[in-house]
């Protein structure tokens, strides 16, 4: 498996700490409000990964946050936590907030058929092991206090900003200046504890060494990565956006902290844009949910099917049109598939094939899906694969895409339907194959697919694309 890694600007092959094992940690949802498209574009992305590792062989040990505290509305350290926000907005404890969102996160992402990972960690449960970190930190030096937190002194790392690279720290630090906060020593020095402010009673605060307060937001994703995945480990994942500040803080804290290089591969997805240039964001009041696509009629995995069209590493720009296109794709494929079934006994899937051969190497070229989804394309089309070789092709290519390509909805057959059935079944008994089969075509002309199978005959509705 070859992978492209933020930190070295480079494609490298994949090298596991332990042999066919991949450790890794991805950012997962601040729950102070619905993720947004752009967001999930990104889980499905990673999903796409880890399918890609198991494809491949590999045992993934996958951990990933909830942040439900500490993250700031300015990611300089300035402004509310998010949680506090939505809870104003709201009217409810922040810990409601939380719990709701933290629900409806996990709803989409279980719709969009990205495997839960096996281990979700919410911040407000590992308050003891950020603390921990910190107290490391402190003893070793890295820390200062000021009137609002405790924080890290990024001038005593020597390799701060190695992730984002030199070009954009310089801009990075210019553009710090303009909000700096005069008490910190260096513009990009960031906070690892917050203490409440002065005559105000927070809803999500905890007692520290350095007095009353809530952890930052960057030193949540250290403290959790290392307890489950170990000082070093695989590969971190998660929005480009992340490079710049939250990545490059952790990467700060959890090697000043250990003494030891903290991840091996940084894995980054582009952003969905609305318009040509506009990142989608909440901040920004231009984001759209899953459930608005829903309204919309579109389904989850038609969005899923619609990510799958760019590169991870391509910024892939949302249209309903767009969206309309991958629907009709996608419901073609289905409908093509459907109707192999009819025509085919047990499926067999040759892993010697040549489009077999080509779907792993689309995925071990930087899980190149576009290429691998033109893979399955190619495969059902191919006039030379016998339909049992394309439906079980097919199969084993939808362990990673998760298109759900085969799965059955139940289906309501009309009277007049199940009629042409019954007419057809007493034409095969009678050994009149043509008649069977004009009656099929009949079916079909009317939107159905009819299977045969052991236990009887089978009616699928054709779903009709607007192709």
């Amino acid at each position: 498996m070859k992978i492209y890694n933020t930190l070295t600007r480079s494609l490298e092959e994949f090298r596991p700490l332990k042999e066919k094992e991949l450790g890794l940690y991805t950012c997962g949802p601040t729950v102070y409000h619905y993720a947004h498209i752009g967001n999930l574009k990104t889980y499905i992305f990673e999903d796409f990964l880890r399918r890609s590792f198991e494809f491949a062989g590999f045992r993934v040990k996958h951990v990933m946050n909830v942040t439900d505290v500490g993250h700031l509305v300015s990611d300089s350290d300035e402004g509310a936590d998010k949680m506090e926000i939505g809870a104003k907005r709201e009217g409810k404890t922040a810990w409601d907030v939380a719990r709701f969102y933290t629900e409806a996160f996990f709803s989409d992402f279980d719709e969009l058929n990205c495997e839960r990972p096996e281990i979700i960690c919410r911040a407000t449960d590992h308050i003891a092991e950020m603390i921990g970190v910190v107290k490391k930190l402190e003893e070793k030096g890295y820390t200062y206090k000021i009137s609002d937190g405790i924080y890290f002194d990024t001038s005593k790392f020597e390799k701060y900003g190695e992730l984002a690279g030199k070009a954009h720290m310089e801009g990075l630090k210019a553009g710090a200046r303009i909000e700096y906060n005069t008490e910190k020593r260096n513009p990009t020095d960031f906070a690892l504890w917050k203490f409440s402010p002065a005559g105000e009673k927070r809803q999500m605060e905890w007692e520290s060494p350095w007095g009353t307060g809530f952890p930052g937001w960057h030193i949540e994703c250290s403290a959790m990565s290392v307890k489950y995945l170990g000082e070093t480990f695989d590969m971190h994942c998660g929005g480009v956006d992340h490079i710049p500040i939250h990545h490059t803080n952790e990467i700060a804290q959890a090697e000043a902290a250990t003494g030891k290089k903290f991840v091996n591969y940084w894995v980054h997805g582009e952003f969905l844009l609305i318009g040509k240039d506009a990142k989608m964001s909440k901040s920004k009041d231009n984001f759209l949910t899953l459930q608005l696509i829903k309204d919309k009629g579109f389904s989850p995995l038609e969005y899923r099917y619609f990510c799958s069209q760019a590169h991870y590493r391509k910024q892939l720009e949302f249209s309903f049109e767009a969206l309309e296109a991958s629907r009709n794709a996608l419901r073609t494929l289905k409908n093509s598939l459907a109707e192999l079934k009819t025509k085919a006994g047990e499926s067999v899937a040759d892993k010697n094939s040549a489009h077999y051969r080509e779907f792993v190497e689309a995925l071990s070229e930087d899980i190149n899906i576009p290429k691998a989804v033109a893979v399955l394309w190619e495969t059902v089309r191919d006039n030379k694969l016998k339909p049992e070789e394309k439906l079980g092709l097919a199969a084993e290519f939808d362990k990673v895409l998760a298109f759900d390509l085969f799965k059955e909805e139940k289906v309501e057959v009309p009277a007049e339907i199940a009629a042409l059935v019954e007419d057809r079944q007493n034409a095969k008994k009678s050994k009149d194959y043509k008649k069977a089969d004009e009656i099929r075509g009949l079916i079909k002309e009317k939107g159905y697919l009819l299977e045969d199978t052991p236990k009887g005959p089978k009616i699928k509705k054709i779903v009709i694309s607007n192709q």
